[in-house]
């Protein structure tokens, strides 16, 4: 099931690899969406090219790109109505990028019914290739992978992000859940992009990651594909129902779930992130 789905997303993800692979660490036009969240040219050319790809295959699906959405002006984003949506990342991990730090990747998810069904995440300078698709298994490079089985919170490689907001009180918030991180489980990484960080859960690179405050669900809904299928869980960080919409998840292997959100509810949201659901 979702077989053409996947090949027109693993093939639109290859035309923007192979963008971001011809411009890596060349001078490239950057922009400021806010004090510290960039927008290049090269995420502009890539979103056009996944964009195009997928209106050609698939002509009455709704699609959502980051740099379309940012464009509008629109600060919230509207929930589609169609059955069938795409969501695209043309670069996530555009700092990454700027810097020549290899951890950038192009995200393609597509979701059925507000459900993530389909996912691709590339990244073309390390040739990592994840794609998954819902009761098809999740894989990198063609080969099976899943979670890794770390049973206990104390044992867990955690991954999260530091997110763009600088307000005093917000950047408490997010040190203080790095603190209660650090307290409690082996060590923590910020790597720079929501999709690749999702991937390593999948794939056993880290046994869990959260993010509050990340753009929209461009950066997740590929991801939460690819995790479920690989064995993981994908939740609110409060430990609520996922929501692709929310700009706030958490995923894990199957074994350090609960642990790892009790570890999180003890800090309150920042005024500068989206809060948690009622």
């Amino acid at each position: 099931m979702y077989e053409r789905e996947l090949e027109v997303a693993i093939e639109a993800s290859r035309l923007a690899g192979a963008e971001i692979k011809a411009s890596w660490r060349k001078s490239t036009s950057v922009e400021y969406k806010g004090a510290v969240d960039l927008v290049t040219a090269t995420d502009k050319k890539c979103e056009d090219l996944v964009m195009e790809s997928l209106k050609r295959a698939f002509p009455t699906d709704d699609i959502v790109g980051e740099e379309t959405h940012a464009a509008s002006g629109e600060e919230v984003l509207r929930r589609t109505e169609n059955d069938r949506c795409w969501y695209v990342d043309p670069l996530d991990g555009t700092t990454n990028f700027v810097h020549g730090y290899p951890f950038s990747c192009v995200s393609v998810g597509m979701c059925e019914k507000g459900e993530p069904v389909v996912g691709v995440v590339y990244n073309p300078i390390t040739e990592e290739m994840f794609t998954a698709t819902r009761g098809g298994g999740a894989y990198l490079n063609d080969e099976r992978i899943s979670c890794s089985q770390v049973e206990e919170m104390g044992r867990a490689l955690i991954g999260t992000e530091i997110g763009v907001h600088r307000d005093a009180a917000t950047v408490d918030a997010i040190m203080g859940r790095v603190r209660a991180l650090v307290e409690n489980s082996r060590s923590v990484r910020c790597s720079g992009s929501c999709a690749m960080n999702m991937c390593g859960v999948a794939m056993g690179r880290l046994d869990g990651f959260f993010e509050i405050g990340f753009g929209g669900p461009w950066d997740c809904v590929a991801g939460a594909v690819i995790v479920r299928e690989a064995g993981g869980v994908v939740l609110d960080p409060s430990g609520d129902k996922f929501d692709i919409y929310g700009r706030r998840v958490l995923c894990a292997n199957g074994n350090i779930g609960s642990a790892f959100v009790d570890v999180l509810s003890k800090i309150p949201d920042g005024p500068g992130e989206p809060q948690r659901p009622n």
